[in-house]
């Protein structure tokens, strides 16, 4: 059985647990694979991306390379397409996928995370917030979209028109708040994207970050009674759908479901 070589490119992927998710999903289902973990700042993406991609099978692509990566491909299928945003790469054909928006929304089944016809106020409108965004739509929530760099929520809005981008972030009720921002993770670690004042009027609080496992923004809104989901979830089944698209096998929902199961059980 051949072994592939699959990566992780990011700017900061030293406390990824990519690897070992990998891994164990390829272990699971009869494959083999190495997997390593490349951190890249940002002045060094264009001198370097082109090697990468040319000395691995595959290239799982976050923080924030997500769009970045992009002009280096020659195709763009499925959800990428639909997101503008890359998460996953198979380098022989150089053809960019995105598994994060199914990975997000079987997370939120599975936490039982009803959003349909609910007011979701979203932080961050990059790569991940793209990819967040139109699956929340797909599920019937209305979404209000915060960046600090207004232009791109707007820009958000523009491309996927029920979006309702918002310049500042008023106090007001919300069912669910999603950080997709990355504040709270390495330099950022400590810090939350908003505080109790609107914590404390949602009801639940989803953080993509999964490295602290609870970050400050999950911290305060555990604090004050809510219901709280980080990342790990979403990142587990996104790398599910990656390595389906790697070995070429037909992905499972049931399959994806009882792994993650098990890898939290080991771990």
């Amino acid at each position: 059985m051949k072994e592939l070589r699959l990566a992780v490119i990011g700017k900061d992927v030293s406390k990824s647990t990519s690897p070992e998710i990998h891994k164990f999903i390829a272990t699971s289902m009869g494959k083999s694979i190495s997997y390593e973990k490349i951190s890249v700042p940002v002045y060094g993406f264009e001198q370097c991306i082109s090697e990468i991609l040319e000395a691995y099978y595959g290239v799982n692509v976050t923080i924030p390379y997500k769009l970045s990566v992009i002009p280096y491909l020659k195709k763009l299928d499925g959800d990428a397409k639909t997101f503008g945003s890359v998460n996953t790469v198979t380098t022989r054909d150089l053809c960019g996928y995105n598994t994060d928006g199914v990975g997000y929304s079987m997370m939120l089944e599975n936490e039982n995370v009803d959003v349909k016809s609910k007011e979701v106020l979203l932080l961050g409108a990059g790569g991940a917030g793209r990819s967040v965004s139109k699956k929340l739509l797909d599920m019937g929530a209305k979404v209000s979209v915060y960046d600090k760099n207004s232009a791109k929520a707007y820009a958000l809005s523009h491309e996927f028109g029920e979006l309702n981008a918002i310049e500042s972030l008023n106090v007001k009720p919300y069912y669910l708040i999603v950080n997709a921002t990355g504040v709270g993770m390495h330099e950022s670690e400590g810090q939350s994207p908003v505080g109790e004042n609107l914590l404390g009027l949602c009801e639940v609080a989803v953080d993509l970050i999964y490295s602290p496992p609870k970050s400050k923004f999950l911290e305060i809104a555990e604090g004050l009674g809510k219901k709280i989901v980080n990342g790990v979830g979403m990142l587990f089944y996104q790398a599910y759908y990656s390595e389906c698209i790697y070995f070429g096998l037909k992905p499972n929902s049931m399959q994806a479901k009882r792994l993650f199961e098990e890898y939290l059980k080991e771990n």
